[in-house]
């Protein structure tokens, strides 16, 4: 691989960086910040009035979680370019499960809308208001199995290959099974979210992914790549 091919692959790298680190901030925000300051899950009186209240920050939510997705898009599809010598296979796995999210979610944020709908038209079905946040929790959920899935081939690529080291490929092959480990929780278990051990279980998938996209952000990719084909 000459001088320019190096630069240019390396430069691969950071520009994944930089997609991954749209899709980790605005994830937070949408998927953290934002529902814990206007949602209370147990009270629909109390959600029903912080959102009206502070409608902005709602709507805030709802175009960062969009910027969300729309980057997770792009991403595999960067990170196919640079493992797919690692294993072709493997590589294309891994966009195909990241990507059928993405409709999935931009589906799902229709729920947010229809609460948009409610509050600006001056309804106050509050426990309406509670009904399409749940479904837009529940359908997160669902969209949870890829956010998980995507991450073994990617974690498995990344183990394999000598651009990223090798530690965060196999925290990401552990947040695969931690995602489907809380998708199987609060799917079989009502009380499961009350157990308060889902941060926990999530967090080699959390380590992971902020570790890989910093490291791609300022390292960019190395240029030794091992191919397992």
């Amino acid at each position: 691989m000459n001088q320019e091919s190096k630069l240019s692959f390396r430069n691969t790298g950071r520009i994944a960086g930089l997609l991954y680190l749209v899709v980790v901030i605005t994830g937070i925000f949408s998927l953290g910040y934002v529902p814990s300051k206007l949602i209370v899950w147990n009270d629909a009186s109390a959600t029903f009035t912080n959102i009206v209240n502070s409608e902005f920050l709602f709507r805030l939510g709802i175009v960062s979680g969009l910027i969300c997705y729309t980057f997770f898009l792009f991403l595999p599809l960067v990170l196919y370019k640079l493992l797919k010598p690692v294993h072709k296979t493997y590589a294309v796995y891994m966009v195909v499960l990241a990507i059928v999210s993405v409709p999935i979610s931009f589906i799902n944020m229709q729920n947010k809308f229809a609460v948009l709908s409610i509050i600006s038209s001056g309804g106050q079905e509050k426990d309406l208001v509670m009904f399409y946040l749940n479904q837009y929790d529940y359908g997160n959920l669902i969209v949870q199995i890829f956010w998980g899935l995507w991450l073994f081939p990617l974690g498995h690529l990344i183990f394999k290959s000598a651009i990223i080291p090798k530690f965060l490929g196999v925290l990401l092959m552990l947040g695969c099974l931690s995602y489907l480990i809380n998708f199987f929780g609060n799917a079989l278990f009502s009380d499961y979210s009350e157990l308060g051990i889902s941060s926990y279980v999530r967090l080699p998938a959390t380590l992971g992914e902020i570790g890989t996209c910093l490291w791609l952000l300022i390292m960019g990719a190395k240029n030794n790549v091992i191919s397992a084909d």
